[in-house]
């Protein structure tokens, strides 16, 4: 990532993180012992570093925001009495959510609704869309099995 891509994705990550509703996310354990909040940002670092990698042209403003509030669903997902349908039904409840505290382009509103394309039955409609679903399984992975991939920081 350039250092003007480092710029742009600190100012996108800092306009949202400085509002106390998004960082409710740091309450909520993900996935092993990383929060929400942790987990939303490293899916939008690696997708910025996924699009720059590749060279494929992005909004990246959207991009950040779709990736940081993919997952907004301010609940502890663990809890039994939820039921098992959590892969199905949090994408919906994030975008409520996020469309609720946020004003979201159509981009940002696809990352959110769509980030769990194929458990979810509609694909990605943009390409940063497609990104942050990729970049979503790959840090699930990384911290479900994070002691069999080479360790990595985020410099979000």
């Amino acid at each position: 990532m350039t250092q003007e891509q480092q710029n742009a994705f600190n100012e996108y990550m800092d306009e949202l993180l400085a509002d106390e509703k998004i960082r409710q996310m740091s309450k909520f354990i993900q996935h092993g012992n990383t929060t929400c909040l942790m987990h939303c940002k490293t899916v939008a670092y690696y997708s910025v570093v996924f699009a720059h990698k590749f060279k494929i042209q992005v909004d990246m403003k959207s991009l950040v925001r779709g990736a940081l509030l993919h997952d907004y669903f301010l609940y502890d997902w663990h809890d039994q009495k939820l039921g098992n349908l959590h892969g199905f039904r949090h994408p919906g409840i994030a975008l409520k959510n996020a469309m609720g505290d946020y004003d979201l382009t159509e981009i940002e509103m696809d990352i959110i609704k769509k980030h769990m394309f194929p458990l979810t039955i509609y694909p990605p409609k943009y390409r940063e869309t497609t990104i942050v679903c990729l970049m979503d399984k790959y840090c699930t992975l990384k911290e479900f099995f994070g002691n069999l991939f080479k360790k990595e920081t985020c410099n979000a």
